[in-house]
């Protein structure tokens, strides 16, 4: 640059530079226009190297700009692990404190109940009357004597099937039952709410449903072969049904049991007097209960042997007792001894089957994988529950599958992050699947659960892949390696007759869409910018490695490029066409990788879109050159871009979906090149 040029240019450098005050004094001291023109030719030549040297500092820092945006993704990740182990300690730390404060609040309690049993008693009694009269149609729950309030408040009932809110209930838990009421719209004088539901303790079981926001502080009621879900105000409150409910339902076992135990030793008086329930001969009873032999040693002995089983774990053994005496009393008449031993051993069931559901519930240790829950599973399906077997062995499974992805380490490479997902997914699905078969070859009835349940698992993993693939905005490239990954994958469930691949497609197919929508408006617009600084000049390589590379490029993507290329590195052709080329190509070989029939219109469509953009732009400078050399270097271009480049993409579209493409077709026949008459400028067809 010359003197005055550099000295202009500290001028404008300068941080005290006024623009209005150097206008002026340059205005007092030119002699004319002339002067000016030269002077602002001056600043423009400057302008024009300061961009020239902004865009080399740009290629030259380009690496460097993608290595800080890889280095920002990985320390992104790091903080969202990093977020994720601290909410985890938060709510460790909230469950030890809550654990404490429940702990202190169960030894007042005690204290208080040790020290003034009968009024605790009385003013559950009197609350609970007071409570019933706000309930229409709760009057006759008080006739039970004995009966008293526990424990009450309001609840969220949920649909079971889509998790939407259904209406507000208040619920009354007392020494025996569990009664719903729900809410009134309009209130009648001091009546709040309305009978629903009376549930007897024994007749249901309560499982804690793990949280899953926004679902949280919920708990289910299973009462075979329904359930209810309802959401408690705060974690807390939740804590403390589970808790009450449990020590409650164990109360009343406790109650019951010592009850019948008393009652035993009057039942031989009452069966020498017990008379036949057709009405006939007072003999015949006497006989039948001579002919139920339950004086056997091991029949006595079944009720403590079923607790013992229980409190050891020992689930086949208490299972193997029960089918004895189920075999035992089969052809035997029923009599008022079998029936109180029936009686006896269906409250031992009741808690073995509470013992069973509470083995495969979601918040049990989940690392034993499909195996850990055989022993619950086939004890439950002995036990003639194969339905809720199902149930809970499936829900235990998926809050696994669950689990497992959200301990997946988030990696910076996307595809290591997907084969990863892969791998853990489909690999616990399939051993999912052999587990479920095995367990439940005998009741084909589960089988359709187990599909919906596939379905179900698979839209989480596919929220876990778009997640990591489509959201983060990775390359076309990159999508079409993880959805290959996780096609192959998914064609491992066939192994076992289960083919998932059309609902993998089907969840895909949205962001898919728009991944191949996003690239191709990428290349429209590349493309039009190198269209804009076209100067329809042959491209000089400078070295051969660099002609060989280009060769081997296109030889990849099945173009013929030989005839194209000279002696001295030189390409016969416009560097905007050669890139086009590769990109095209680029961009079809990506979409194929993707393709499934959902997606036939949206790639032909962008394809279309594609080609027209570069088609377009030769025949306009077809139309507007005047010089007949140029001209003739773009018919050569055209003659390229229509009779090679268009038949391989029609070619390798057709190899890729399996049948022709008319649109393409058409498209290239009506973008048939013109013809150069070298006795004029003018062209024909």
């Amino acid at each position: 640059m010359s003197e005055t040029g550099n000295r202009l240019r500290k001028l404008l450098e300068s941080p005290h530079f006024d623009p209005q005050n150097y206008v002026k004094q340059l205005s007092q001291q030119s002699d004319g226009d002339r002067d000016l023109q030269e002077h602002r030719q001056k600043i423009q030549n400057l302008a024009d190297e300061t961009a020239q040297n902004l865009k080399k500092n740009v290629y030259k820092n380009y690496r460097q700009f993608i290595e800080t945006a890889k280095e920002i993704s990985y320390l992104e990740s790091e903080m969202y692990q990093l977020s994720h182990i601290l909410t985890e300690q938060k709510s460790i730390m909230e469950s030890i404190t809550q654990a404490l404060l429940s702990t202190d609040k169960d030894e007042t309690s005690k204290e208080m109940q040790a020290a003034f049993p009968k009024e605790t008693e009385e003013l559950k009694q009197r609350t609970l009357t007071s409570l019933l009269e706000k309930v229409e149609g709760g009057k006759n729950i008080m006739d039970t004597p004995g009966r008293h309030l526990v424990y009450n408040g309001d609840l969220v009932e949920f649909d079971v099937d889509n998790m939407s809110p259904i209406q507000k209930v208040h619920a009354f838990l007392m020494n025996d039952c569990l009664l719903i009421a729900t809410w009134l719209p309009n209130r009648r004088g001091t009546v709040k709410y309305k009978y629903n539901a009376l549930y007897d303790l024994e007749s249901f079981a309560v499982v804690n449903v793990k949280d899953n926001p926004p679902m949280k502080d919920m708990f289910k009621i299973l009462m075979f072969p329904d359930s209810r879900i309802f959401q408690a105000e705060n974690s807390k409150i939740k804590k403390e049904w589970l808790e009450i409910l449990d020590e409650t339902k164990k109360n009343k076992v406790s109650k019951d049991r010592h009850k019948k135990e008393e009652e035993v030793p009057t039942s031989p008086v009452r069966a020498e007097v017990s008379t036949n329930p057709f009405d006939m001969d007072d003999d015949e009873p006497v006989d039948a209960e001579e002919n139920v032999d339950l004086s056997l040693e091991w029949i006595q002995e079944l009720p403590e042997d079923l607790d013992v089983c229980i409190a050891q774990r020992d689930f086949e053994g208490a299972v193997d007792l029960l089918d004895k005496l189920n075999e035992y009393l089969r052809d035997q008449p029923i009599t008022p001894k079998v029936k109180d031993l029936r009686s006896r051993v269906d409250e031992r069931v009741r808690q073995l089957t509470e013992v069973l559901v509470f083995e495969l519930s979601p918040d049990r240790s989940l690392r034993g994988g499909p195996k850990a829950t055989r022993r619950a599973v086939s004890q439950l399906i002995r036990l003639g529950q194969s339905t809720k077997a199902c149930e809970l062995f499936l829900k235990n499974r998926a809050a696994a599958v669950q689990t497992a992805i959200r301990q997946l380490r988030i990696e910076g490479a996307t595809l290591l992050y997907i084969h990863k997902l892969c791998n853990i997914f489909f690999t616990s699905l399939l051993e999912t699947a052999k587990e479920f078969e095995m367990d439940f070859a005998g009741n084909t009835g589960c089988y359709s659960a187990f599909v919906v349940w596939s379905r179900s698992a698979m839209r989480m993993f596919v929220d876990a892949f778009s997640k990591q693939v489509f959201d983060s905005k990775e390359s076309l490239s990159t999508a079409a390696e993880c959805v290959k990954v996780a096609k192959e994958h998914c064609q491992q469930l066939t192994e076992i007759g289960l083919d998932l691949t059309f609902t993998l497609q089907s969840l895909l197919v949205k962001d898919i869409k728009a991944a191949l929508h996003s690239y191709k408006d990428i290349i429209i617009e590349a493309t039009k910018h190198r269209n804009s600084e076209e100067m329809w000049r042959r491209m000089n390589l400078m070295t051969p490695e660099a002609l060989a590379k280009l060769k081997d490029e296109m030889r990849s993507c099945g173009i013929s490029f030989e005839q194209y290329t000279g002696d001295d590195c030189w390409v016969n052709l416009s560097y905007t066409i050669v890139a086009f080329t590769k990109q095209m190509m680029s961009f079809l070989e990506e979409g194929l990788k993707l393709y499934f029939p959902e997606l036939h219109m949206v790639l032909l469509e962008s394809l279309r879109e594609i080609i027209l953009v570069a088609v377009q732009h030769v025949d306009y400078s077809l139309r507007c050159e005047q010089d007949p050399e140029k001209k003739s270097f773009i018919m050569l271009n055209a003659t390229f871009l229509h009779d090679t480049v268009l038949l391989v993409v029609e070619r390798r579209f057709e190899e890729g979906v399996g049948k022709p493409a008319k649109q393409l077709q058409d498209l290239r026949k009506s973008t048939r090149p013109v013809r150069i008459n070298p006795e004029s400028t003018t062209s024909v067809v």
